[in-house]
């Protein structure tokens, strides 16, 4: 049905009649004499299928889809394939982000910015095909010379690498240009910032209402991710009784045990997720009921309650939240319990979460041990906890007290027993 014409400069062509009784020839060049017949047991196949009018073996129709452009061309020309539809940039992406039903909508979202990036470096019309890793390496500089930041500048490669991916698996180009070009996410320690506690209350001072309170309050103190998991808990997720959250999380539950993971309730938060229990409607789901909106951007929003509290924002302005929250804890509680309760693990807190900050330095000057300093903090709350009660105690007295002379001692209304004796030693009564 078919044969094998070697030609005298060494080059080989395959003859066979087509469906029109014609001679046609697909010319392969100068290749092994192995090669050639195993293309001649192909378009035999192909041949007998068009006679027949049936579908080519599974085995063919692989080979078939698997040929590069050049070969695939040659059988199109012949009338054995049809044309191979060349996919262009701008419709292949948007057919493969529209296509995928199993993306989260943030993620759909950075798919289109990474589209228009693409966009923005090539026409939408260009084919895939034609794209060479030097196209992949003038992207890169693309965004370079638009000033994107390193990391933002591998996540952009990294997703233009995932759509040629995609367009490899389908066979419609044969190398994806991106392989070999590094898209890691880097440490960033030069925009760490540590927000102390200090600072936390001016902002939630600053904050409109309770629900923004709360908002802050779950980042910075309960180490959430916002707005993802602080806008998925619901009243359910809290146990009161028990003292604890449990905290679903849309970025990690597609790995095993990641869909969810159980904080304590901090007393850092229960004041405010107390007053938002409070003032939340009869059948309430979720706890932050506001700014559900995926257009709402909570970053601009905090950013404007920082200025209003007299600072400046911080780079990263929720991530600088939930580090510096990992690295409170990972001055009391073991690295193991603090990254359970983060929800990340220890080499990624270790590279992008926990800080180094000037109260390391200072303890390490004095020598002061952390348990010590953490037991020295928490007797000073002590005291002025105790010293605000007396103040209180004794000015209702003095209210009601006909006379200073009948005023008892403010020592009278305590039981001396309550401040405990803190030093070096642990703590005795």
């Amino acid at each position: 049905m078919a044969s094998i014409c070697n030609d005298p400069n060494g080059t080989r062509r395959i003859l066979f009649k087509g469906a029109d009784k014609k001679r046609k020839t697909i010319r392969l060049g100068k290749v092994s004499l192995r090669y050639a017949e195993s293309v001649k047991v192909k378009v035999e196949d192909l041949v007998a299928a068009i006679f027949t009018g049936h579908s080519p073996t599974d085995d063919t129709s692989r080979w078939v889809a698997s040929r590069d452009d050049a070969l695939y061309r040659k059988l199109a020309a012949v009338g054995l394939v049809k044309p191979r539809e060349s996919a262009r940039l701008a419709a292949f992406t948007r057919a493969y982000i529209d296509g995928r039903s199993d993306i989260k909508p943030r993620t759909r979202i950075n798919l289109d910015r990474a589209r228009n990036y693409l966009l923005s470096c090539f026409a939408g019309e260009k084919p895939l095909r034609d794209f060479t890793p030097g196209d992949a390496d003038d992207y890169r500089q693309h965004l370079i010379r638009q000033g994107k930041a390193v990391n933002t500048i591998n996540r952009a490669v990294g997703r233009a690498s995932q759509f040629f991916e995609a367009a490899k698996r389908r066979r419609l180009i044969e190398s994806n240009p991106f392989d070999g070009i590094s898209v890691a996410v880097r440490a960033t320690p030069d925009r760490f910032r540590f927000i102390s506690r200090g600072d936390a209350a001016k902002v939630i001072d600053a904050c409109p209402d309770a629900q923004w309170k709360l908002v802050f309050a779950l980042a910075r103190f309960g180490g959430l991710r916002c707005p993802s998991e602080v806008l998925a808990l619901t009243w359910a997720d809290v146990n009161w009784e028990h003292n604890r959250i449990r905290v679903p999380s849309p970025k990690t539950e597609h790995h095993e045990g990641g869909a969810s993971r159980v904080i304590p309730l901090f007393p850092e938060i229960r004041p405010h997720l107390l007053e938002v229990f409070d003032i939340a409607e009869p059948g309430t789901e979720h706890v932050i009921t506001r700014y559900r909106d995926s257009n709402a951007n909570l970053r601009t929003h905090l950013h404007r309650i920082i200025r209003k509290a007299g600072l400046e924002p911080w780079p990263k302005t929720f991530q600088n939240l939930r580090s510096t929250r990992e690295t409170e804890l990972a001055e009391e509680f073991p690295i193991h319990v603090v990254c359970k309760w983060i929800g990340n693990s220890h080499p990624v807190a270790a590279k992008h979460y926990l800080q180094m900050t000037d109260e390391h330095f200072e303890r390490a000057v004095t020598g002061e041990p952390v348990a010590a300093q953490n037991a020295a903090q928490k007797s000073q709350e002590t005291s002025r906890k105790v010293s605000k009660r007396a103040e209180s105690v004794r000015a209702e007295s003095v209210g009601n007290a006909a006379n200073f002379d009948d005023v008892p001692p403010v020592a009278d209304y305590f039981d001396s027993e309550q401040v405990p004796c803190v030093g070096l030693e642990p703590t005795t009564r």
